[in-house]
């Protein structure tokens, strides 16, 4: 991917965008405001009610707590809008921060980001090359702050608590089911990560790897296709999980569709899918969330940014020490699980941020 500020695409009526606070969509009106603005532009859309709402809900504190500026470009699931479309984000004189997420636009970042040197650019959940030995961050990208997470540290409470439960026969209705399953959007190292920490906790936990059935949504929308989400949560609940674990955004809609028919039971992830859905039998469905607490992440970044303290031209990594990720653990949780699993659940946690367990990762 090249980019250079004459091969810039104009691509607006193609980008759904959403003002909040004082601008009103009004692209003049934002430049005219003394306040720093934030725009984040979303290489797919809001709704997954996990990983980009979890930023949202972040940039949104931000703008109500701490006088940001906020606006949204979703670019939808449509990969071919995705490279004019950030380019065209960029090149507007409309923002202060970009921010943006995922492995999938780290290229994009470092190319344009030493375009724009007047600009800061927030990259989330992977770090750009600043090495620059790809072809891209040819300022060694001293405009961009990455943050990456120990996504594998809550995979292994997942599969700790997974099996916990299972073995416990403390599911209602699923006591004689011993298998859980886990669904991937697509198998690539920040994914793959979930499945690793997945299973350590899983084996930690007293349980068997031949008990963790794992199959990827994949395909041209790994992360945006709810009816192949349902249709592979479904034959694992038909091979006999007691509990389905999502890791795939939108297409983990389906597994909860498919919970309330099977009459089995999920985890959230990214963000409290118990909270974020809003069927009352999807929610029932979900035992706990295993965040990745993106929002909370990036308003953290906000605070820091206005302190001029946020690192940037580095990546951050955070986990559960730095309460970056971690589980629900609420009056559903509560009502579901045990109180000796619970407190099982949370020493292993607290071996995990101690050092005194390391859990493998994908990386």
């Amino acid at each position: 991917m090249r980019y250079g500020r004459s091969a810039a695409i104009a691509v607006t009526g193609m980008l759904a965008l959403t003002a909040c606070g004082g601008s009103g969509g009004d692209d003049s009106g934002a430049a005219s405001s003394d306040k720093p603005r934030i725009k984040l532009v979303i290489n797919g859309g809001l709704g997954d009610k996990s990983f980009f709402d979890s930023a949202h809900e972040g940039l949104k504190k931000a703008e109500k707590d701490l006088g940001y500026e906020l606006k949204v470009v979703e670019l939808g699931a449509d990969r071919t809008k995705w490279e004019p479309g950030f380019e065209d984000a960029a090149s507007a004189d409309d923002y202060d921060i970009l921010a943006a997420g995922t492995f999938e636009v780290t290229d994009y970042i470092g190319e344009l980001a030493p375009q724009f040197p007047d600009k800061k650019f927030w990259l989330f959940d992977a770090p750009v090359d600043y090495s620059g030995k790809n072809g891209t961050c040819s300022n060694k990208c001293e405009n961009v702050y990455s943050v990456t997470f120990k996504q594998n540290e809550g995979g292994y409470l997942a599969g700790f608590l997974a099996e916990k439960l299972v073995a416990g026969k403390s599911l209602e209705g699923a006591e004689s089911l011993k298998k859980v399953g886990v669904m991937p959007g697509v198998k690539i190292p920040v994914i793959e990560d979930f499945v690793v920490g997945f299973r350590a906790g899983f084996k930690d936990a007293g349980g068997k790897n031949s008990d963790v059935l794992v199959q990827y949504v994949g395909g041209d929308k790994p992360f945006s296709d709810p009816a192949k989400g349902k249709e592979i949560s479904t034959a694992m609940y038909g091979q006999g999980a007691a509990l389905v674990w999502p890791v795939a955004g939108l297409s983990g809609l389906g597994t909860f569709e498919s919970a309330v028919t099977a009459k089995r039971y999920t985890f959230g992830v990214d963000s409290d899918q118990y909270r974020t859905l809003t069927d009352q039998a999807q929610k029932d469905t979900v035992v706990t969330s295993i965040l990745k607490n993106v929002g909370t992440t990036l308003y953290k970044a906000a605070q820091a940014d206005q302190k001029d303290s946020l690192k940037y031209g580095a990546v951050d990594t955070v986990g559960l020490a730095e309460d970056a990720v971690g589980y629900v653990n609420d009056d559903h949780f509560r009502e579901l699980v045990p109180e000796k699993i619970r407190t099982e659940v949370q020493e292993a946690a607290d071996k995990v941020k101690s050092g005194s367990v390391t859990v493998p990762s994908a990386f």
